[in-house]
């Protein structure tokens, strides 16, 4: 360590003997409150994450439990237009408040802090990395009792910070029919492995079709093999959600709130969002 030492390694280049590693956990923003972060993440895009932390939130927050999204898919951000809230997140000297959804459930976005959500957000990966940290340091989160994290897709950079910077308690897989879709979520089992965070269980999407006509269940993309992967994977199956028009319409319009069906049974949730 030199005499002109300022001691903010953050600043400096240079790698002494007395230089201090940058601590991995992010800080919580003192004035905010969460007792319990639940990631949704898959190996790849495409599968339903929003719609699963949509709807699992919307559930919990009808257990009574105070519920918040934090939106980490930071370049294909769908959480606010889901639930129709478009107004930009404001702020003080202390943070920057979530806006809270029609129903009380609390959400960050970055669709909430750019002048035109449509706009591309053409950032490099450790900027984003760093945008979703702030989202939990900066962002002034009131008394939560779960906090459900969208995952951008797949396994890199963000998937990456937030394991090592959130206090992960658990993930909830999404996942889709397809043979190779099995494939891709063993790639996030590893990972939740490798990081020595526990799995919820899984969520197959878009698991059937019901005919409007005869009401028989069509499997577009052919038998699900859930059963028998959850089985070899010893995984808790959440639920099998359909594709129903009635839910796509509710999301595009901002009302998924408005969705009362209970997907996920609720005292399976309850047992397994309290371990």
């Amino acid at each position: 360590m030199s005499d002109s030492c300022n001691h903010d390694c953050g600043s400096c280049s240079k790698n002494c003997s007395e230089r201090k590693a940058e601590p991995l956990k992010a800080e919580l923003n003192e004035l905010s409150s969460v007792k319990k972060v639940i990631a949704v993440m898959s190996g790849k895009g495409g599968v339903g994450k929003s719609l699963v932390t949509g709807l699992i939130s919307c559930q919990v927050k009808r257990l009574g439990l105070k519920t918040a999204i934090l939106d980490a898919d930071i370049t294909g951000p769908s959480i606010p237009k889901m639930f129709g809230v478009s107004n930009h997140a404001q702020g003080t000297d202390q943070g920057i408040f979530p806006e809270v959804s029609k129903e009380g459930i609390e959400l960050m976005s970055v669709n909430l802090l750019l002048e035109n959500p449509g706009d591309p957000v053409l950032w490099r990966g450790p900027i984003i990395a760093s945008v979703v940290k702030q989202f939990w340091s900066n962002v002034i989160w009131n008394d939560v009792d779960f906090m459900f994290v969208d995952m951008p897709p797949g396994t890199g950079d963000v998937a990456l910070t937030v394991f090592q910077s959130l206090p992960i308690a658990g993930i909830i897989i999404v996942t889709t029919p397809q043979e190779l879709v099995s494939m891709i979520v063993s790639k996030a089992l590893k990972m939740a492995e490798m990081m020595k965070i526990p799995v919820i269980g899984i969520v197959e999407n878009m698991s059937w079709l019901e005919c409007p006509d005869c009401g028989k269940k069509i499997s577009l993309f052919g038998e699900s093999n859930l059963e028998q992967y959850a089985k070899e994977n010893q995984l808790q199956i959440l639920a099998k959600l359909p594709i129903d028009p009635a839910i796509t319409a509710a999301c595009d319009s901002g009302n998924v709130e408005s969705i009362k069906k209970d997907f996920f049974d609720s005292s399976m949730l309850k047992e397994l969002l309290n371990k």
